[in-house]
């Protein structure tokens, strides 16, 4: 019989349900209390949302004042002056000569559903009405409403569910010439493509050569370059803000979440250019999505103090300094350990992945073994396929790094010892 209690978790087994050790109590800098009381470090970043670290006092003290003085104004069907700054800051840190426009969500997820739309309406005003089919990158994950569930290419019920796929599909990552096909196929019907510039799901980078084939193909097939990146934003990859912003060619639109608050509000946008934007102005045309909780003051002030710290600390050269540091460490430790066969990633976005014994990839029941492993040596980190993924805070110092190496190959150590008794 489980213990477990009221609250029902998200994507979290019955038998890790109402455990002292996996509930968070507090958090502060990136380390995690327990109910137990035990500390770990944090290596996720608190999925991937925290990139100043728990507790940031600026951050906190811009969403403490405007809870007191603005503690609800609607964004639908009117504004509010802290979402109208945030927008405009967005846009300049975005880049203003592309990008005109933002609109908020409450999530990645319904940021993702609210793209859908937006690309769908966008190709209608353009005449072109045919175009409702969406491309999306095999293993790429984009969220779980209905809409983003639809995009997502992990298998988490969505047939199950009835999630709709059927103006949906999905090509290989980094694979020029299976986009092609792919385009060539539904010439003529394809609204959009949603890419990860790394994907979250393993770490994945998308390659100079593919990125070249997609802003080819863009320019060959009309559709919308969709950017997610709910993972990849401000500076989790390190030298820029966003991810896309190495690309030759930005996107028409970048969807963002997580770090856009530093985790604190369920909060998110969409950044859209100029271009796309200047369709929907004229009269009685209506986007037909709205939030209620979307684009608040406190979430409007939220994000201005989020970037206020990001620029004070420059937090895109220090994730740059710390993924120069770690992708040289972790290459290190995947030649010591044979269990990993490769290391992917960019600046604070890691993924060690990892092989059985037989040489197979290594089922994620064996992967939950090593994070838990990993876990009672004393840190937190994250499951991917076949792999557990580094994601820390951009404000880890040089000591922070060598503990959480030490921790990585004490639980590795404590993982193969124990597997070679069995």
């Amino acid at each position: 019989m489980n213990s477990y209690g009221p609250l029902w978790p998200s994507l979290t087994p019955a038998d890790q349900q109402g455990r002292d050790d996996l509930c968070a109590k507090s958090a502060r800098g990136v380390r995690v209390t327990l109910a137990n009381g035990r500390e770990l470090l944090c290596a996720t970043s608190g999925l991937w949302n925290s990139n100043l670290g728990y507790g940031n006092p600026a951050v906190a003290q811009a969403v403490a004042d405007t809870l007191r003085d603005a503690s609800y104004l609607s964004a639908w069907n009117a504004e509010n002056v802290q979402v109208r700054a945030a927008a405009a800051e967005l846009v300049e840190l975005a880049g203003a000569d592309h990008y005109g426009r933002v609109l908020f969500s409450t999530s990645g997820g319904a940021a993702n559903d609210l793209a859908t739309k937006l690309v769908r309406q966008y190709q209608v005003l353009r005449g072109k009405s045919d175009r409702r089919g969406i491309l999306a990158l095999r293993t790429a994950f984009h969220g779980l409403t209905f809409g983003a569930a639809a995009l997502t290419d992990a298998n988490l019920g969505q047939q199950m569910y009835g999630v709709d796929r059927r103006l949906v599909g999905h090509v290989p990552a980094n694979d020029g010439p299976q986009l092609q096909a792919a385009l060539e196929r539904y010439d003529g019907r394809i609204a959009a493509l949603f890419v990860e510039p790394v994907l979250g799901s393993g770490a994945i980078p998308l390659s100079e050569e593919f990125v070249a084939d997609i802003l080819r193909l863009r320019r060959k097939y009309g559709f919308v370059l969709v950017a997610d990146e709910v993972s990849t934003g401000f500076g989790r990859t390190g030298n820029t803000v966003f991810a896309s912003a190495r690309w030759p060619e930005p996107p028409d639109v970048l969807v963002t979440a997580k770090a856009l608050t530093n985790g604190t509000l369920a909060a998110s946008a969409v950044i859209v250019s100029r271009e796309m934007a200047e369709e929907f102005l004229a009269p009685n045309v209506l986007l037909g999505h709205a939030e209620t909780q979307a684009g608040t003051p406190v979430v409007g002030a939220a994000i201005s103090a989020t970037m206020a710290e990001m620029r004070r600390l420059d937090t895109p050269a220090l994730s740059e300094k710390i993924g120069q540091r770690l992708g040289d460490e972790l290459a290190v430790l995947a030649a010591e350990y044979p269990m990993i066969t490769s290391v992917t990633g960019r600046g604070c976005m890691w993924a060690l992945h990892l092989r059985a014994p037989n040489g197979a990839p290594m089922a994620q029941s064996q992967v939950s073994e090593v994070i838990r492993a990993i876990r009672e040596a004393g840190a937190i980190v994250h499951p991917g396929p076949n792999c557990f993924q580094l994601i820390p805070a951009l404000v880890y110092t040089d000591t922070e790094i060598d503990e959480l190496l030490m921790i990585i190959r004490s639980a590795l150590d404590t993982y193969a010892a124990a597997s070679e008794e069995r």
